[in-house]
C-alpha cells in the first residue's frame, strides 16, 4: 500500500525499523544527521541485532525535502524536537499522506494537534537500540509496536501489516492509552535511574533499592494516570516493569546514552512529564520529581 515511507530523526529507533523494512523491501529514505547519512550512503546501514547481524542498503539524506512525495512519514525524533520537525515535514507532505509519531512520551500528537492542526497516528513503541557509531545500529531486545486511534481501520490494518511483515511485530488497540502510558512508566522506571547510574536494565531489576524506587515510582505514575482519566492495573503494571530488566538485561537507557553524548534528554516528557502533570492535578509525585530534577541538572555536565 505504502509507496514511498520516509522516516524523520532517523537516530536509534528510526534507523532501527527503517533499516528492517528497507531489508523488508519497503521503499524508505531516512533523514538523519549528516555523519550517519554518510556513513550509510558509502557502506549501508548496519543491522547487529539480537537475531542477525547484517549490512542493508537504504536511502539516507540530511534533507527534509525528501519528505516530498511520501506517502507515509515515521517521525522518530526525540520529545524535545517533535513539534519543530513535525511542523517542516508537514511542510513537504503530500495532502493525503499520513504521519506515525514513534516516539517516547504519551501526548507527541496532542502537541502536533494543538500546534499545527493536523491528526497524527502515535504508536506505542517497544524496542532497545543504540547507535553506537554513524551507520550503525545495534539493537539488545524487543522490537514490537502497538498503534490505534480514531482513523480508517483500513489504514491501522496496512501499517500494521507493513511493520509485521518486515518482522516488526505490530498491534492495532483499541487501549492506545493505557498502552502508551504502560510504555511511558516502563521508561519511568528504568530511564533516569539507569542514567544516573550507569547500571545496565539488568543490574537495576537486581538491586532492592533500584526496586524500592521503581515500584515508588509506577505507583505515583498510576495516580497520575487516574487523575487523567486514564485507569492501569497496578499489579499487571509493576508485573510488566519487574520482567523488563531480564529480558533486556545488557540494555542501557537512552536517556543515559543521551547523557553520555553531552545531549539534551527527553527527561522533560517522561518522569518531568508525571511531575507536571501531578502538580496539574494535585498528585504527590515526589520521586519522579526527584529524577527529573537529577537528571536535569546532570545534563549540565559534560561527557568525560
Amino acid at each position: 500500500m505504502f509507496k514511498n515511507v520516509v522516516a524523520v530523526g532517523a537516530g536509534a529507533v528510526g534507523s532501527y525499523y527503517g533499516g528492517l523494512l528497507a531489508r523488508a523491501g519497503v521503499p524508505i529514505t531516512l533523514i538523519a544527521r549528516p555523519a550517519h547519512v554518510d556513513a550509510i550512503n558509502n557502506n549501508g546501514l548496519f543491522l547487529d541485532t539480537t537475531t542477525f547481524k547484517e549490512t542493508v542498503r537504504v536511502k539516507a539524506t540530511a534533507d527534509m525535502s525528501a519528505v516530498k512525495g511520501a506517502d507515509l512519514v515515521l517521525l522518530c525524533v526525540k520529545t524535545l524536537d517533535t513539534v519543530s520537525a513535525a511542523r517542516e515535514a508537514k511542510a513537504q507532505m503530500n495532502t493525503d499522506a499520513v504521519m506515525i509519531s514513534m516516539q517516547n512520551g504519551v501526548d507527541n500528537a496532542d502537541r502536533i494537534k494543538e500546534e499545527l492542526g493536523f491528526d497524527v497516528i502515535s504508536a506505542a513503541v517497544y524496542v532497545a537500540a543504540s547507535v553506537p557509531q554513524p551507520g550503525v545500529v545495534k539493537h539488545t531486545g524487543r522490537g514490537e509496536l502497538v498503534i490505534g486511534g480514531d482513523f480508517p481501520e483500513s489504514l491501522l490494518k496496512a501499517i500494521a501489516e507493513m511493520f509485521t511483515a518486515a518482522g516488526m511485530p505490530c498491534t492495532i488497540s483499541a487501549a492506545l492509552p493505557q498502552q502508551m502510558w504502560t510504555k511511558l512508566i516502563m521508561n519511568c522506571t528504568y530511564n533516569a535511574q539507569c542514567a544516573l547510574t550507569a547500571c545496565s536494565y539488568g543490574t537495576l531489576v537486581s538491586d532492592p533499592g533500584a526496586v524500592q524506587n521503581m515500584m515508588i515510582i509506577v505507583d505515583e505514575c498510576i495516580a497520575v494516570a487516574k487523575a487523567k482519566g486514564i485507569i492501569l492495573d497496578p499489579a499487571d503494571i509493576k508485573d510488566r516493569v519487574l520482567k523488563l530488566g531480564p529480558s533486556m538485561p545488557a540494555t542501557l537507557s537512552s536517556t543515559y546514552q543521551d547523557l553520555a553524548k553531552g545531549k539534551l534528554t527527553e527527561i522533560d516528557s517522561l518522569n518531568g512529564y508525571i511531575a507536571a502533570q501531578g502538580q496539574r492535578h494535585g498528585v504527590p509525585t515526589p520521586l519522579n520529581t526527584a529524577m527529573h530534577a537529577l537528571v536535569r541538572l546532570r545534563e549540565t555536565r559534560k561527557p568525560a
